[in-house]
């Protein structure tokens, strides 16, 4: 991806990570939420944690799911033909999702297991 892909994507990893954060701090200071309302901010920590790899792989996981590239203008998406390169762009994409999902996950077990 191209460099306004790239602020674009840590833009997104930002604005998720704030929203986690004003989540949970609103769900620390509510009375009467059960603890397990805290799981809830995994979803924009994932986001955030995406948005972050993407950046700082300078890859779109999106893009590598469905074969294509963008080194221009956002929304410019150009097809990836070598098939070897589409296997190994996917395998990428994959490897982005899971730090992702581990990275949110590791952040939500601690986060509900605070006091």
């Amino acid at each position: 991806i191209g460099k306004r892909e790239i602020l674009r994507r840590r833009a997104v990893g930002i604005a998720a990570l704030v929203f986690a954060f004003v989540s949970g701090f609103t769900l620390l200071m509510s009375d009467g939420i059960s603890q397990s309302a805290r799981w809830a901010i995994f979803f924009p920590l994932f986001v955030s944690a995406i948005g972050f790899i993407q950046a700082r792989n300078r890859f779109c996981l999106a893009y590598g799911l469905a074969g294509t590239f963008n080194f221009g203008k956002i929304g410019d998406m150009e097809r990836v033909f070598d098939s070897e390169s589409k296997k190994s762009d996917r395998r990428k994409a994959l490897v982005i999702l899971v730090q992702a999902a581990l990275a949110a996950a590791a952040i939500t077990v601690l986060f509900t297991l605070l006091p």
